[in-house]
């Protein structure tokens, strides 16, 4: 007895592009999240570090101190934020010295003030044990 192999109905198969439109939307959005994200961050003009041995009597000026509870002292006197703005317009250094213990909140709160914009910051640290300091 001979078997017989039932016909085979052959579909024709269209690819489902809806995948590959998915997958490209998608990749879209996250190219705009990201572009969008590095067009936004804030540049904020901080120098690499340099390190320099000074005095303490002698520490660079303009120097904008930052303590604890929000006082600031520039170039060893108290200023209030009005006078720290209407001081820093015809400036275009500013060194800044806060404590190693501080909130990093405090130094992004302070960079990010509008009147900082054009002023070039260089962060300066005390080095306690030797008496000196690194610009």
């Amino acid at each position: 007895m001979k078997l017989r192999h039932l016909p085979s109905i052959h579909k024709s198969q269209q690819p489902d592009i809806s995948l590959a439109i998915v997958n490209i939307v998608l990749l879209l959005i996250f190219f705009f999240l990201i572009t969008g994200r590095m067009a936004n961050a804030p540049t904020f003009a901080v120098e690499i570090s340099e390190t320099t041995v000074l005095p303490v009597e002698n520490l660079p000026k303009p120097i904008l101190e930052l303590e604890s509870g929000g006082a600031m002292m520039l170039d060893g006197e108290p200023v209030d934020e009005v006078q720290l703005s209407n001081a820093v317009i015809d400036m275009q250094v500013l060194h800044l010295l806060i404590d190693r213990n501080e909130s990093a909140q405090l130094l992004i709160d302070v960079l990010a003030r509008p009147e900082f914009a054009h002023l070039m910051i260089r962060l300066v640290t005390v080095h306690r044990s030797g008496g000196g300091s690194g610009s």
